[in-house]
């Protein structure tokens, strides 16, 4: 049995203050750099990054955009991130507690990003997150993560089974057209990870 969000929550706020320094695997900074470099912001546009964690994606996007909100389970986290965000002087980047199902946004969205966050749902709930993502009405869903695109064999992962449950690249595309988007890029880093840029 898959983990409950509030013990996600727990095991990411116990793990906010070395989180950085463990996301230091190629595939992980390539996914990254795709996502950032694929939601391209513009100046006067919102970008709402779910999952945000330490908030890497989203400081990263916040010099090209109006505004930028960073969503998370975990407190520990969204600590980690306002810190890093007043050291680096961003004043128009807010962080606070969102979901997935419940992203706890009033403002228009533009752009919605999520890097390695996703993978944590079952496939049922990806599918209802997207469903919430498109009914934010942004042109562009930027998804990093965790997907597969071919069978791997018990051992091999290059994620946590016992507590990761990421899905196919087909399951992901078909939840994101079913939402009324169309996938206008699909990058596959690995057979484990892969970017796609979903657009309305």
């Amino acid at each position: 049995m898959k983990r409950s969000i509030e013990e996600h929550a727990e095991r990411f706020s116990a793990a906010a203050a070395e989180y950085d320094e463990q996301q230091d695997s190629e595939e992980y900074g390539a996914c990254a750099s795709m996502v950032i470099e694929a939601a391209n912001p513009g100046p006067e546009e919102t970008v709402l990054d779910l999952g945000t964690g330490t908030g890497a994606i989203a400081l990263a996007l916040a010099s090209d955009a109006g505004r930028v909100l960073g969503r998370d389970i975990s407190e520990g986290m969204l600590a980690e991130a306002r810190g890093k965000a007043e050291e680096a002087g961003h004043e128009n980047v807010a962080f606070g507690e969102g979901r997935f199902r419940e992203p706890n946004v009033d403002d228009p969205i533009d752009v919605v990003v999520s890097n390695f966050a996703m993978h944590h749902l079952a496939d049922e709930e990806k599918r209802e997150a997207i469903q919430v993502i498109a009914d934010l009405e942004p042109r562009r869903f930027v998804l990093g993560d965790v997907m597969l695109s071919a069978a791997i064999p018990d051992g091999e992962e290059a994620y946590s089974p016992e507590v990761d449950d990421p899905a196919t690249v087909g399951v992901l595309v078909e939840a994101l057209t079913d939402a009324g988007f169309t996938v206008a890029d699909a990058t596959l880093v690995s057979d484990q990870y892969g970017v796609l840029v979903a657009e309305r």
